[in-house]
């Protein structure tokens, strides 16, 4: 181990490939960062606050070690033997559980994780990925156009389909529900799921494209799956899971039991992502969501209504889509191996004038989807549509907004709406 004073902290030490990173940013409360570091390793490992008799010494050798401490940002190397194959909940109740309630830390974030190759073997990672979303809906090249069904609560399942219909006629590949629509009794599952989808069949027809509709199927899991199975009997291609209320172990059962794409939802990342001191990253979420099997993944934009500016999100999106991504002040370097990469969601806040930011910053594998942005529009929301999607057109084509715009009234009328975005 380390030292006598802080036995858990061994600066000589030279991570192995066997080791599972940390970077934690420590704020200590009452003492050094160094005995507060010290005390992260420990709790989060095979140590408690007092020696133990019942301590045998080959426990020691699965010990945390602090190997770098740079300010207040500490890396810590944990032996994979320490946890469960495929399990993220064990993996989170080791290195993010005890050790954020702990006196010691007046603030504790966890920026980063690099898993071992042999720990990241064993977890089953996205069933499609980017390419096998483009390969289910026939598109090629260009970002994916979608919305989200607004008013989120509240449409009756007639007006909810007819807003889904409306969007594929307008232009949209994907239709999603918002985070906190389920099964209520104005607008319950299994009616929303027949009515939207026999939308969905006839939006295709009529379009001759192919179309997709994201149903959330976040409940209980039992219900849950119930719930994918319906979708998939009635011919859809997605599900959407609300992947931090729901948790990781429902998310796991849903992509172990589901042939389906899912398309997460981070709502409530906020509660534990927002305080730059405390918490997990949306860095860290987005790991463990690729690791667990999400096809698709809102990451923020840099822009728009969400939090996280524009660097954090371009290296959430480099970390989903990559096969290898670099190290940086906040990340670790990490090789993902023969995990599929993630297609990664542009959302909040999003209308056509944003289309050039998204495309120039995170290039052309991103779902952008646009919710207030498509159906806010003073045409409606089939012209709203119609509007994002000549806005990803005029990109594609070299074009820009406002030159498309000129032989495009749907897309013209939306950047005088809302205007152009100056970045």
């Amino acid at each position: 181990m380390g030292d006598k004073k802080f036995p858990f902290i061994d600066q000589s030490y030279k991570p192995s490939r066997k080791d599972l990173i940390c970077l934690f940013r420590v704020t200590p409360d009452g003492m050094s960062l160094e005995e507060a570091a010290n005390n992260v390793a420990l709790e989060s490992s095979v140590g408690t606050w007092t020696p133990v008799s019942s301590n045998k010494k080959y426990v020691n050798k699965l010990g945390a070690k602090v190997f770098a401490i740079s300010g207040n940002y500490v890396k810590i190397a944990y032996p994979q033997d320490l946890f469960e194959d495929g399990s993220v909940p064990n993996i989170l109740s080791s290195i993010a559980g005890n050790v954020f309630g702990m006196k010691c830390v007046k603030g504790l974030r966890l920026e980063d994780i690099k898993m071992p190759q042999k720990l990241l073997k064993t977890f089953l990672g996205p069933r499609f990925g980017i390419e096998g979303y483009r390969k289910i809906m026939g598109i090629k090249k260009r970002p994916f156009v979608g919305t989200i069904v607004k008013p989120k609560l509240g449409l009756k399942t007639k007006d909810h389909a007819k807003v889904a219909y409306e969007s594929w006629i307008g232009g949209c590949d994907l239709v999603k529900d918002d985070e906190n629509l389920s099964s209520q009794k104005f607008n319950p599952f299994d009616k929303r799921a027949a009515k939207t989808l026999e939308m969905c069949d006839r939006a295709e027809e009529e379009t001759g494209e192919k179309k997709g509709y994201l149903i959330n199927v976040t409940a209980e899991s039992l219900d849950m799956l119930k719930r994918a199975d319906l979708a998939k009997e009635l011919g859809g291609k997605f599900v959407m899971h609300d992947i931090i209320t729901a948790g990781f172990a429902s998310l796991q059962t849903l992509r172990e039991n589901c042939k389906l794409g899912i398309h997460a939802h981070r709502a409530m990342h906020g509660a534990f992502t927002e305080n730059p001191k405390h918490g997990l990253s949306m860095m860290t979420v987005a790991d463990f969501a690729r690791m667990a099997g999400v096809d698709s993944l809102h990451i923020g934009t840099g822009i728009g209504k969400m939090r996280g500016g524009k660097r954090e999100v371009s290296e959430i999106n480099e970390e989903m889509e990559m096969m290898r991504v670099k190290k940086t002040k906040l990340r670790l370097e990490q090789s993902w191996g023969k995990v599929k990469p993630v297609f990664s969601v542009c959302s909040g806040g999003i209308y056509p004038g944003h289309v050039t930011y998204l495309m120039k910053n995170f290039g052309n594998d991103i779902i952008i989807q646009a919710g207030g942005g498509i159906h806010g529009h003073p045409q409606g929301t089939r012209v709203g549509a119609t509007a994002l999607r000549q806005a990803v057109d005029a990109r594609m084509e070299g074009e820009t907004l406002n030159e498309y715009g000129k032989t495009h009234e749907e897309l013209m009328k939306a950047m005088e709406f809302w205007g152009d975005v100056r970045f």
